[in-house]
């Protein structure tokens, strides 16, 4: 992520960063290359901000306070994982919840049945990976979630004796919908994301992440890591919270790019987003994943996890899944691909810019110790609430 970028030369980009003098974080909008403080007591929280009616035109409105390059930052951020006495980018939500929407791409959703049907043990994952596909190929890709085409096919997919719950939650009426992340256990651009330590098979997710405020209102969007272990949800989708929610397993960055007069939904749905996994061993992945073939639109995403069932009084962030999901292999023949700790992984979209993180077990990535006691305490020391 490049500040000169000409990704960063239009539109409305929001984060946080870590502010070592103030012992706590600010909000910053990106101008020109250069990161200002817009942190005041009507908007303390990017909870605050994306409250507002129209966040840019109120942005527009604030003067904000020079605090450094975009660059220099990202410089001091890739150094900076856990060192609070250095300015660093954090991850651009705060007091929103974190939640994630699970199979919504056919292709991924076939690699859910894989890792149920081999009971989580990547040698078998192979033979799975070939019968499944041969009941189903790609009479999936198609399919509207929840309608009576998708109901016919799932009744001949019980036939074959190959239906699963992530076949229910992939074309069936209802999303899948949980809980990612606690609030603010979120990391950002430069930071270290966590494995689980006892995982042997998982990887990376690259999603778009939606900005959405109390009212159900999409505000915005991001890029996200949503760090999949898939031997653990293979074992058993009662281990998901497990295999979610760990130290530094939900990474969202660099910033949330506002819906304005260069920015919209559509541009979410029609999005492309590429992944690059370079490994400390020389191994190279490139993936990539697109929104065009998602099964869901992501407006009814939304208003699958926000209604009156559910309220969401401080906005949430909304992982909507991905469609990447890696079969090639890099060690033995037919396991597939794994993490190796080292990886770095970056994940990109000529919009929203890139995502980079390093891998790490959640065990070795540091502790997450600021939470909304902190953050409260904090904004009331400053003054701020």
């Amino acid at each position: 992520m490049a500040a000169a970028s000409d990704i960063f030369e239009t539109g409305t980009f929001v984060g946080r960063l870590w502010r070592p003098d103030a012992a706590g974080p600010s909000l910053v909008v990106l101008r020109g290359g250069d990161l200002y403080d817009i942190t005041s007591k009507e908007v303390p929280t990017m909870r605050d901000l994306l409250e507002c009616d129209d966040p840019v035109a109120f942005l527009m409105q604030q003067e904000g306070e020079r605090l450094a390059s975009l660059q220099a930052v990202m410089d001091a951020s890739v150094e900076a994982t856990g060192d609070l006495s250095t300015m660093h980018l954090l991850a651009p939500c705060d007091l929103q919840a974190v939640k994630a929407c699970g199979v919504t791409f056919a292709r991924s959703m076939l690699e859910r049945v894989i890792e149920e049907k081999a009971a989580g043990n990547p040698a078998l994952a192979e033979k799975m990976r070939e019968r499944v596909t041969a009941i189903i190929g790609d009479s999936l890709r198609d399919l509207k979630a929840g309608s009576p085409e998708a109901a016919k096919v799932k009744g001949a997919l019980i036939e074959e004796g190959v239906w699963s719950q992530y076949l229910e939650v992939g074309i069936g009426p209802d999303a899948e919908v949980f809980s990612k992340a606690q609030v603010l256990a979120s990391v950002g651009w430069g930071a270290s994301v966590g494995l689980h330590p006892i995982s042997r098979w998982n990887n990376p997710e690259p999603e778009i992440v939606l900005a959405v405020d109390s009212q159900g209102r999409v505000k915005g969007a991001t890029l996200g890591n949503d760090v999949n272990l898939r031997d653990v949800e293979g074992r058993s989708a009662l281990l998901l919270g497990k295999a979610k929610d760990n130290n530094a397993s939900s990474a969202i960055g660099p910033f949330i790019r506002l819906f304005d007069a260069t920015y919209s939904i559509d541009d979410v749905r029609n999005a492309d987003l590429s992944l690059t996994i370079t490994g400390p061993d020389g191994f190279v992945l490139n993936g990539s994943s697109t929104m065009r073939e998602i099964s869901r639109d992501p407006l009814d995403l939304v208003s699958q996890t926000i209604g009156r069932h559910h309220q969401y009084p401080d906005g949430f962030m909304l992982f909507m899944g991905t469609l990447f999901a890696p079969v090639e292999d890099r060690d033995a023949p037919g396991q597939g691909f794994t993490h190796k700790i080292g990886d770095v992984v970056t994940i990109a979209n000529p919009h929203l810019g890139s995502l980079t993180n390093t891998v790490r077990l959640s065990t070795e990535c540091p502790p997450w110790t600021f939470g909304l006691a902190a953050l409260m305490r904090n904004l009331a020391a400053r003054g701020l609430l």
